[in-house]
């Protein structure tokens, strides 16, 4: 028996500075994993991986991660997302710099 499809988002990394990028419900890509596009659909899923995967150019490394929906958008399940939410583990650049 399979297991049931939990809510998804299409994250990867951004080719030239490298920071962690989701794919938004416009086709843009954002910093912020709260803009990103909660996917409740398997195929429709499937669809926008093989959608980012095609922006050789722009993003390197796309693949489905888990999110539970929250009040300001999508909000990581795994530790692993969360820490990538957040940006590098020093403050001197990344999505930390401005704190």
């Amino acid at each position: 028996m399979s297991r049931p499809f939990t809510p998804k988002i299409v994250t990867a990394s951004d080719l030239v500075d490298g920071d962690v990028v989701y794919l938004t419900a416009g086709d843009g890509w954002s910093r912020s994993i709260t803009e990103a596009e909660l996917i409740e659909d398997e195929a429709h899923a499937q669809l926008r991986l093989l959608h980012a995967e095609a922006q050789q150019t722009r993003i390197v490394g796309a693949y489905l991660a888990d999110v539970r929906p929250g009040p300001n958008g999508p909000e990581p399940v795994h530790f692993r997302e969360a820490f990538r939410a957040t940006g590098p583990s020093n403050y001197a650049h990344g999505k930390q710099a401005d704190l």
